[in-house]
């Protein structure tokens, strides 16, 4: 496999830091192999573009998994999977017209000071079209009205969790934590042993919810360790 590395450029989570990229050179149809082996070195992805952080000063993002089989809600987790009880899920192979209205209200509301705001639908069938991974739509339907889709990459040994989008309006569901919750749920369903939930970022408000879900392993110094204390 070939590999790039990036410029220098400014880190989009700790303004104080500059982010740098390792990145495979290849783009092909026959990458599902390659890619499940890059997820279990810390890689992500995005789009076409597999990747992981290359930083000269930091190692603060921690790609972070979840052992399926071991996993155990924490009191708030069990709460919020009560809460939403009433919700329908759906699993779906092929992506809907329906959700890129959904997408285009939870990037509006919740993400506008981003760098996927403003919206568009060229964008947002950049990250979603792609021949590197199978994919499953999680859907969560509320009488019937789509709320949230979970799009998540499948290889043989993980499914890896690559973006949530729900209605804002929903708040008090925690939506996001559910849907979290769902894709553990569906991962054992499949035979999986885990499920990637891309890079923790302990100094980042936005990046650091992944850290709630125990036991999770986190990839550090190039091996996973394991983190097995519930604070909940």
């Amino acid at each position: 496999m070939k590999f790039g590395i990036t410029q220098v450029f400014q880190c989009a989570y700790l303004p104080d830091q500059q982010e740098r990229l390792i990145v495979l050179a290849e783009q092909s149809a026959e990458l599902q192999q390659p890619y499940e082996k890059l997820l279990n070195s810390g890689f992500r992805r995005s789009g076409e573009q597999i990747y992981r952080p290359h930083c000269i000063n930091c190692q603060a993002c921690q790609s972070l998994r979840i052992p399926v089989d071991a996993f155990k809600p924490s009191r708030s987790q069990k709460r919020i999977m009560n809460k939403n009880q009433d919700i329908k899920i759906v699993i779906n192979r092929i992506e809907q017209d329906n959700y890129y209205a959904l997408y285009q209200r939870y990037i509006n509301q919740r993400h506008h000071d981003g760098s996927m705001f403003p919206p568009n639908k060229e964008q947002y069938e950049s990250f979603l079209t792609q021949d590197v991974a199978k994919q499953l739509f999680i859907e969560l339907w509320l009488d019937n009205q789509l709320v949230t889709v979970a799009v998540t990459d499948e290889v043989s040994n993980a499914l890896s969790a690559l973006y949530t989008f729900y209605a804002p309006e929903l708040d008090e569901r925690s939506l996001g934590t559910y849907a979290i919750l769902c894709q553990i749920k569906q991962a054992k369903m499949l035979g999986k042993p885990y499920l990637y939930l891309g890079y923790q970022i302990d100094a980042c408000s936005k990046m650091n919810y992944k850290a709630k879900y125990y036991p999770h392993q986190r990839f550090i110094d190039n091996k996973w360790l394991d983190f097995v204390k519930n604070t909940d």
